[in-house]
């Protein structure tokens, strides 16, 4: 096998096989490293509010306090649900993106690929005399 038949090859491979695995890789990475820094976002705030509702707990000291404390406890529970339906559409509209980035890039590889196989289709027919 020539060197020129040797490197058609090898471009193909990678424009077929390795660009499009590479490329898949790295936005699932990128994927990965969003979704993993919206949990530890969401599990900071969570971890935050509970401590400070154990430290408001351990403030009460007479039946007002109390009073006080419970009343603030619906205020928590709202801001939860609220932070909780935030999360849910962040997650949401990554899931999205990297749906819709899945999908182009697996239309740039079956046109690549469809466009390198009919290139070496028509590189392997004898010339017409």
């Amino acid at each position: 096998m020539s060197n020129t038949n040797f490197d058609q090859v090898t471009q193909q491979f990678e424009s077929m096989f390795f660009g499009p695995a590479r490329a898949y890789a790295a936005m699932t990475l990128d994927y990965s490293e969003k979704l993993m820094a919206a949990q530890f976002d969401a599990a900071k705030a969570y971890s935050d509010l509970g401590l400070s509702q154990a430290r408001a707990a351990l403030d009460v000291k007479d039946a007002e306090g109390l009073r006080s404390y419970v009343e603030g406890q619906q205020k928590v529970a709202k801001e939860i649900g609220e932070r909780a339906k935030a999360d849910a559409e962040k997650v949401v509209a990554m899931n999205q993106e990297v749906a819709q980035q899945a999908q182009k890039l697996t239309e740039e590889s079956v046109s690549s690929a469809s466009k390198a196989a009919s290139s070496a289709t028509s590189a392997s027919k004898p010339a017409a005399k």
